[in-house]
C-alpha cells in the first residue's frame, strides 16, 4: 500500500510538472491531455519550390494603398533580385500534436507555457484534443524548432526561401496576391487580454494559399527561420542563396501572427526575436534542400 501511494504521488507530481513519465506505459501517456494530442499528430506534406530568381524585399519608400498609414520598414529594403536553388518546404506549419509527439520521443519536458495553454483550452473552453492537435505549435524556442526539423531530416528554411515560398516569383504583396487581408484569407487581428491564441488548424486556409500552395504564410503563427536578423542586410546580401548574417542577437521571424495588424502580413515584412523566446505568436515550419 505504501509503495502504491508513493507511485501515485510520483505520477501526480509528474503530471503537474508536465513531464513524460519514463516508467509510464503507452496507455498511461495517452490518457493525459498531452498524450492524446500527441497521438493525434499528422505530419505535413512538402511542396517543391523551383529554382530561379525572385524579388526579395520591397522597392517602396513611402506609403501605399495597403500600408494602412504604416510606412514600409527600411529593414526590407532595398529590394533585391535573388536566385535560389530548388528546395522543399512544408505545406503546413508544424502542429501542436507533432511538437508534443517530438517532445515525448526526445524525452524532453513540456514547457510550462504549453502546459498552461493546453490545460486552459481543455478545461475552460472544452476544446477537444483532435482540435488542439491541429493547432500550430506555439511557445517554441528557435533551438527547439531547429532540432525538431533536424529530427525529421529537414531544417528551418532560410529567410530568402521563406519569402519566395510566400510570395512566388512575381512578388505578391500578400501570399494570395495584392488583395488586402480579410477573414478567410488569413487569421489575424485577434486580441485576447490573457494572450490566449486564437488560431486556425494548420491545414486550413485554402483561400489564402501562397503561389506554391502553402497554408498560413500570413497570420496564424509567425514563423522562425534559419537566419540571424540583420537590420541592413539587404544592402549587402549575396544574390545567390543568401543565408543571413553570420551572427546576431535575434533570429528572423516571418509571416505575422494571429494578433498582427494587416501591414505585418505582407510577404516582405521582417521581424526578429531572441532565439530563447517562447511566444504565444511564434511557431515554425520545416524545409529541405534538394541535391
Amino acid at each position: 500500500m505504501r509503495h502504491a501511494r508513493a507511485v501515485f504521488g510520483l505520477l501526480v507530481i509528474t503530471a503537474l510538472l508536465g513531464l513524460w513519465p519514463n516508467s509510464a506505459t503507452g496507455k498511461e501517456k495517452e490518457e493525459t491531455p498531452y498524450g492524446r494530442i500527441a497521438m493525434l499528430a499528422h505530419g505535413s506534406s512538402m511542396i517543391t519550390v523551383t529554382e530561379g530568381l525572385f524579388f526579395m524585399g520591397t522597392a517602396k519608400t513611402g506609403q501605399d494603398l495597403f500600408s494602412l498609414d504604416h510606412p514600409y520598414d527600411d529593414t526590407e529594403q532595398p529590394q533585391r533580385r535573388v536566385w535560389l536553388d530548388r528546395f522543399e518546404i512544408d505545406q503546413d506549419e508544424a502542429s501542436l500534436g507533432e511538437y508534443l509527439q517530438w517532445l515525448r520521443q526526445q524525452k524532453r519536458p513540456i514547457p510550462s507555457e504549453v502546459r498552461k495553454l493546453i490545460d486552459h483550452m481543455t478545461t475552460v473552453h472544452a476544446v477537444p484534443p483532435d482540435t488542439l492537435a491541429r493547432w500550430p505549435a506555439l511557445f517554441v524556442t528557435w533551438a527547439e524548432a531547429s532540432d525538431f526539423c533536424r529530427a525529421q531530416g529537414k531544417r528551418l528554411p532560410t529567410e530568402a526561401e521563406w519569402e519566395k515560398a510566400a510570395r512566388g516569383e512575381k512578388g505578391n504583396l500578400f501570399p494570395w496576391g495584392h488583395q488586402p487581408p480579410a477573414p478567410g484569407l488569413a487569421m489575424f487581428g485577434q486580441y485576447h487580454v490573457h494572450e490566449i491564441p486564437i488560431v486556425a488548424a494548420v491545414e486550413s486556409g485554402e483561400q489564402g494559399l501562397s503561389p506554391y500552395g502553402l497554408h498560413h504564410m500570413a497570420g496564424n503563427a509567425a514563423e522562425w527561420v534559419e537566419d540571424w536578423f540583420g537590420i541592413d542586410y539587404y544592402a549587402t546580401m549575396p544574390s545567390h542563396n543568401p543565408r543571413g548574417v553570420g551572427q546576431g542577437r535575434y533570429k528572423v521571424v516571418r509571416g505575422g501572427s494571429w494578433k498582427s495588424a494587416p501591414p505585418l502580413l505582407r510577404t516582405a515584412t521582417r521581424s526578429g526575436a531572441s532565439p530563447h523566446q517562447r511566444a504565444a505568436t511564434i511557431g515554425f515550419r520545416c524545409a529541405k534542400s534538394i541535391r
